[in-house]
């Protein structure tokens, strides 16, 4: 067969009228018409850590996992960590805090983040569209007191602030684990969900964290890990909350619920 002509034949001998709108629509010629369709700006979004390990900092697993969502949704990462002393420091070989040690959220957090950390005292809404707060007992002991003042907790005022910042913004903000705590006591009338409600012969093991939710004034609402129903979606808050390893399950179940958090999340930047 022929070769076809080329495309600014083709619309000459549609008429001049289609050539017409076709150069009002893009005056940069073809090339930015078409361009122009998949300029779509990525989501920016802070991810805010609290230190290290399970027992005393990030839980790496789901950090891991926020972070792998992210990079599959196409969003542009700059992660986070407040500059102070952790609460304290655990032998996760052995589950018991190592008495002579003492060192730093941020310095620890850079261990996740490949280096690539900021002070949680420069987080702006007005550089990102999201924050998501990963787990671990980091978010209760370091980003917050509630591992030993449960509902009379006090959230590291930078937290504090960066919750009630995003929140007045309208922009989404996500939590899994024991971090949904920090919103039910900074953000009033939230809802979120670290699960079940009764530990169910110790498959949900913290489930006694929901009554202490429901005592900071939040509304919980039950949840399942797995893949069905992982995330709870507040609308009118935009708060994205997964139960993550508050249950016991298989890491594949933890690490589909935290993307769907993630998914949702994006999907509330609108991005």
């Amino acid at each position: 067969p022929p070769p076809l002509p080329p495309p600014s034949a083709m619309l000459t001998s549609r008429g001049p009228a289609l050539c017409t709108a076709l150069r009002r629509a893009a005056p940069g010629g073809l090339a930015s018409f078409h361009s122009s369709a998949r300029r779509c700006r990525a989501a920016r979004v802070a991810v805010v850590l609290s230190g290290c390990g399970v027992y005393d900092g990030t839980e790496i697993h789901e950090a891991s996992a926020v972070l792998v969502h992210l990079s599959r949704g196409g969003a542009e990462v700059q992660m986070y960590a407040p500059d102070v002393p952790q609460m304290h420091v655990i032998d996760h070989s052995k589950g018991q805090p190592a008495e002579a040690e003492s060192r730093n959220v941020l310095v620890e957090s850079a261990r996740i983040a490949r280096g690539k950390i900021t002070s949680l005292a420069k987080l702006t809404t007005a550089d990102h569209d999201a924050v998501i707060f990963p787990g671990g007992f980091g978010a209760a002991k370091n980003l917050s007191t509630f591992a030993v003042d449960g509902k009379d907790c006090k959230v590291n005022r930078e937290v504090e602030r960066v919750l009630k910042d995003f929140h007045k913004a309208g922009k989404p903000i996500g939590l899994c684990c024991i971090s949904p705590v920090l919103a039910a006591k900074v953000l009033s009338g939230a809802e979120v969900t670290v699960g079940h409600e009764e530990e169910e012969g110790g498959k949900w093991p913290y489930a006694g964290t929901a009554g202490a939710i429901k005592e900071l004034g939040a509304k919980h609402c039950v949840k399942e890990v797995t893949i069905s129903f992982p995330a709870h979606v507040d609308t009118k808050n935009k708060v994205v909350t997964t139960p993550a390893f508050m249950c016991e399950t298989a890491l594949h179940h933890i690490f589909d619920g935290i993307g769907a958090m993630v998914k949702n999340v994006l999907k509330l930047t609108g991005k």
